[in-house]
């Protein structure tokens, strides 16, 4: 039980007790602790929560491990996670459900870039620290003018992944250069994460020499790609690729196989989950998604994360953003800890100032997370710019090429 207390003028009462987090597990209790919320919100259910899932349990890991090590001491972690389903007015609403809790200090999240535009205003409007560990769109870090002017429209807005700006030229390098495919149907979900990376990349294909043969968009939740097959397979085109997530990229794949036409579908980090391959079965095998960073088992850091996420029996898939949401947490509780060593070894009891405090300490991270160094630029993007590019072999999904793109 968690007895922690929050007065009204925004200060936080220390407690002579553990805590309790999502996972169940207890915190120790040593003496006088402080209870801090790091909230989550990612779909949880429905659409695009196998990915989701990875996010919330990867934070709910860093979370265990700044308890059970006392990275902060004094000070006992909890999680709140909120399943937004994909949904815009969700993810805001859910943002105000975080803001307003007083002992929260800072949130991980969204998956989805069109769920961020709706929760950043509620964000900065707190001074409250937001890092996800998924979204791609440049704007949400560099403004609308990002390709001309950029401009960061949030100091509160971090992301430990990188922008469609770079995944979709990596795609388009790898789709002529590597994959020698010259002439790609593109198509899109309409969403904001699905169009933009789509245009990107055919803006970088066709600069690489390859030829559009033909667009066209969709909507989420469709189930009949009949029409869009038929006009595929009068594009003569040797590639298709699908701006979106996994739900409706595993059904057109399937139906694209099943009407002869033996073209990949190439996709982005909405692709990159172990559902498409579920979904689409023996129809995925030579498909392809770009990945944000590398293969996290690829990484000695990693190793135990992953083993502690298997060994707890969590759902969801923590190949895709499992250790990038761990890696967010860990940035803010890093910059709790700052706050509190500045303030001699004592967090500031007054929840505004903390928070004012943890996106300080944010912008200047500098660490080595799961997935490599943690710091973020001027316009609070990642420094890690590698990508990866993975292919479905035997049913699963592996990595032929990693790198970083190169825009022309």
């Amino acid at each position: 039980m968690i007895l922690t207390s929050v007065l009204t003028t925004g200060a936080l009462t220390l407690t002579a007790c553990g805590s309790r987090d999502d996972s169940g597990d207890k915190g120790g209790d040593s003496g006088s602790s402080t209870t801090l919320t790091i909230g989550v919100d990612a779909p949880l259910s429905g659409e695009n929560s196998t990915t989701g899932l990875g996010i919330q349990y990867g934070a709910q890991i860093a979370i265990d491990d700044a308890n059970k090590n006392n990275w902060v001491p004094g000070v006992k972690f909890q999680l709140k996670a909120l399943d937004d389903k994909a949904q815009p007015a969700t993810g805001q609403s859910n943002a105000t459900n975080i803001v307003g809790d007083k002992t929260a200090v800072g949130a991980v999240g969204p998956l989805n870039s069109g769920v961020a535009q709706t929760m950043q205003q509620v964000f900065a409007s707190a001074n409250m620290v937001q890092i996800s560990p998924a979204n791609t769109n440049p704007e949400l870090t560099q403004g609308k003018n990002w390709q001309t002017d950029k401009k960061r429209p949030f100091k509160t807005y971090f992301r430990t992944a990188t922008t469609d700006e770079l995944q979709g030229s990596f795609a388009a390098g790898y789709a002529y250069n590597g994959l020698k495919k010259k002439k790609a149907f593109v198509v899109d979900d309409k969403q904001t994460y699905g169009a933009g990376l789509a245009k990107i990349f055919a803006e970088q294909y066709k600069k690489l020499g390859g030829k559009i043969a033909g667009t066209d968009h969709v909507n989420t939740g469709d189930k009949d790609f009949g029409s869009l097959v038929t006009k595929i397979k009068n594009s003569g085109a040797d590639l298709l690729y699908y701006g979106g997530q996994y739900d409706e990229s595993a059904l057109i794949t399937k139906q694209l196989k099943d009407a002869g036409v033996k073209i990949p579908l190439f996709g982005g980090d909405g692709m990159f989950a172990s559902t498409y391959i579920e979904a689409a079965g023996k129809s995925s095998e030579g498909d392809l998604a770009t990945a944000i960073g590398v293969p996290a088992d690829t990484l000695p850091a990693a190793k135990q994360f992953i083993q502690t996420y298997k060994d707890k029996g969590y759902k969801g898939d923590y190949g895709a953003y499992g250790a990038y949401a761990y890696d967010a947490t860990t940035a803010i509780i890093k910059a709790v800890k700052a706050a509190a060593d500045a303030n001699g070894g004592k967090v500031p009891s007054d929840i505004n100032d903390l928070r004012s405090k943890v996106v300080d300490g944010v912008q200047k991270s500098d660490f080595e997370g799961l997935t490599g160094k943690i710091s973020f630029d001027e316009y609070g993007d990642t420094t890690n710019k590698q990508l990866t590019v993975y292919q479905v072999e035997k049913g699963a999904w592996k990595a032929v090429e990693t790198g970083t793109a190169d825009l022309q």
